[in-house]
């Protein structure tokens, strides 16, 4: 019995990452999470409204990394844990940045279905964001 447990549990956790190429530089696009997070609905209206609140667990600034844990909102009501660390580098060879986007999380069921919808949803915000702070120079 104690052998089945992890099996279980494992189908239930889950990674998805995504990677979108950016013309902002990685500095701006992390301190726009990490320094004025209020601002990132303003830059991404056409955003569904999931509601979520979410705690930062990590700032790297040197690394512009920063790591979210999601603690209430729409998506606790399917996921036992929800983690997301947004990672921005700057491209080789040229202007621009790549967001890297890393979700970790953990289903309360079966028949929840792996957040597929929020990573293209992370993908857009990234493109907004990108926009916004072009507009911003």
């Amino acid at each position: 019995m104690a052998e089945a447990a992890p099996t279980e549990a494992s189908s239930l956790v889950g990674k998805l990452e995504t990677e979108v190429e950016i013309k902002a530089s990685a500095g701006k696009f992390h301190h726009m999470f990490a320094g004025r997070p209020h601002h990132v609905s303003k830059a991404s209206p056409d955003g569904e409204a999931k509601v979520a609140k979410e705690r930062i667990e990590a700032v790297e600034p040197e690394k512009n990394l920063i790591t979210f844990r999601v603690i209430e909102g729409d998506l606790m009501k399917e996921y036992k844990s929800f983690l997301l660390t947004i990672q921005v580098t700057p491209k080789h060879g040229g202007p621009g940045s790549i967001v890297h986007w890393h979700l970790e999380y953990e289903k309360i069921s079966e028949e929840v279905a792996h957040p597929e919808t929020l990573l293209q949803f992370c993908v857009e915000v990234s493109k907004e964001i990108d926009e916004h702070l072009l507009s911003e120079e």
